[in-house]
């Protein structure tokens, strides 16, 4: 008897699993818990929900839990967080309520809002490009600015999701981890000898020439490129291989 299980050998989409409630952790030690108006961890068969723990410097870098709805918000999230500049972020930070082109009443919680040092709070609206190109969606996005108190943030900025290929979103994922894992020196050797450095191509070519271990210099380069003094393709696995140059 042949036994064919669903989602096994034919159907290749997720299995729409029936809904359940969403995910509340309990205390973690020295974790500060999630904060966001909504818990978006709710099950889904559409999006990726993604809980993460980050620090901002509004914390005092003490480790808090962040919940995305989709991979790419956490890498908006992770390319927010290591910016030398930015000071907070919030997640699901505030519900608007708006009435849409129907006249009916709706409601929307924002994705993310940052702050950077010097006090602008922005507000990030994160989806994915189908959704974007529809007039609908246009006219939601202008509701829900309209319906946003002026008090909340300086401005905001709607965000394709599908600018996040996988890669950049993994390799965004290093370099918050790298960044948060800082090593001065390696930085600044890293970066002197590649400004010296005439035949700089691949980030190979650092290694025989910097007088520190390889996985230094390889964190290190990470760490350059997301201060902005190093430029590579992020939507291409960044290692060894990968093309570098400096930034002028």
């Amino acid at each position: 008897m042949t036994v064919v299980i669903d989602h096994d050998t034919w159907a290749y989409s997720p299995a729409k699993l029936p809904k359940a409630s969403a995910i509340t952790l309990p205390e973690i030690h020295d974790v500060l818990p999630f904060d966001g108006v909504r818990n978006p961890s709710a099950r889904s068969s559409v999006s990726h929900k993604v809980h993460i723990t980050y620090q901002t410097e509004a914390n005092n870098w003490q480790p808090k839990v962040g919940i995305g709805e989709s991979a790419a918000e956490i890498a908006v999230a992770h390319e927010v967080l290591v910016h030398s500049q930015v000071y907070d972020l919030h997640f699901q930070p505030l519900t608007v309520r708006y009435k849409d082109e129907d006249g009916v009443g709706r409601s929307y919680t924002h994705d993310l809002l940052t702050t950077t040092r010097n006090g602008r709070r922005r507000l990030v609206f994160v989806r994915n490009r189908d959704s974007l190109k529809k007039p609908k969606t246009v006219r939601a996005i202008q509701a829900i600015h309209a319906a946003t108190p002026k008090s909340a943030a300086n401005d905001m900025i709607v965000v394709d999701a599908q600018d996040y290929t996988r890669q950049r979103r993994e390799n965004l994922f290093r370099m918050h981890k790298f960044v948060f894992s800082p090593d001065p020196e390696a930085d600044e050797i890293t970066l002197s000898t590649e400004r010296r450095l005439k035949t700089l191509w691949m980030m190979k070519d650092l290694f025989p020439r910097v007088t520190l271990a390889q996985p230094r210099v390889f964190a290190a380069c990470y760490r350059l490129v997301a201060a902005r003094k190093l430029h590579a393709n992020l939507d291409h696995v960044l290692w060894e291989n990968s093309r570098i140059e400096v930034r002028r």
